[in-house]
């Protein structure tokens, strides 16, 4: 299977594990990426690969405008994928339990973030909505918005970044339930194809009470007020 690169950060820059080797590896390494290999692709063949591209758009890559896009777009790609650089199960690990006894929901909602569709290299643009029935310890509500991030922060399809982002909370965490909700704009989608503007795609995932029990479910897509909201 052929291994999908990170964005290269010089001649050392490491490899990443292929997607199929990340999910059957133990939590540490799937959030991590703690697995690394040597890169075999430099910083100057990354740029070069850039100039490549444009010529291939028929453009001039010796020319004023775009002498400086290859390596624009390589330190773009070291900010839009850094995610594989950090392990967001980290952002989890300290917790609060002077919370007073505290044990109903808590929810975050409209985070923004922008990610990138694996299959075009597309954006994608939308907002998660986070929430999760606590046992006896808080997280930050910061980390929470961090968790998100650090998985959209990689080449994505929505419906795994949703089942990432709960599967993080929920294995950390262990809370009575979590929730995730994502609504987003597929730019693979809207600039391309099809060329459908206006519409967005919602995916959610449900773990423990959130999914058992049909009043807790429904008191968290209340306080989301998803439906109709137009926040995006």
């Amino acid at each position: 299977m052929r291994r999908r690169e990170s964005p290269p950060r010089g001649r050392d820059a490491p490899r990443l594990l292929s997607s199929r080797a990340r999910d059957q590896a133990p939590e540490r390494m799937r959030y991590g990426m703690i697995a690394r290999e040597k890169s075999a692709v430099s910083r100057v063949q990354a740029e070069a690969a850039v100039r490549t591209l444009l010529t291939w758009a028929g453009e001039d890559p010796d020319r004023e405008g775009l002498r400086e896009t290859p390596k624009r777009v390589v330190d773009a790609y070291r900010d839009w994928f850094s995610g594989y650089e950090i392990s967001p199960s980290e952002y989890l690990r300290r917790t609060f339990e002077e919370v007073e006894g505290y044990d109903e929901m808590v929810v975050l909602r409209d985070i923004a973030f922008e990610s990138h569709c694996e299959h075009h290299m597309a954006p994608i643009i939308g907002r998660a909505h986070v929430g999760y029935l606590p046992t006896d310890r808080v997280v930050g509500i910061s980390k929470l918005a961090r968790v998100v991030d650090g998985f959209a922060r990689r080449f994505q399809v929505q419906e795994k970044l949703t089942a990432q982002i709960a599967s993080c909370i929920n294995e950390v965490l262990k809370p009575r339930g979590v929730g995730v909700v994502i609504d987003a704009v597929h730019q693979c989608m809207t600039t391309r194809g099809v060329h459908k503007r206006g519409v967005s795609m919602v995916t959610s995932r449900m773990v423990g009470t959130f999914r058992a029990d049909e009043r807790t479910r429904m008191e968290f897509l209340r306080f989301i007020d998803i439906e109709g909201s137009g926040r995006r």
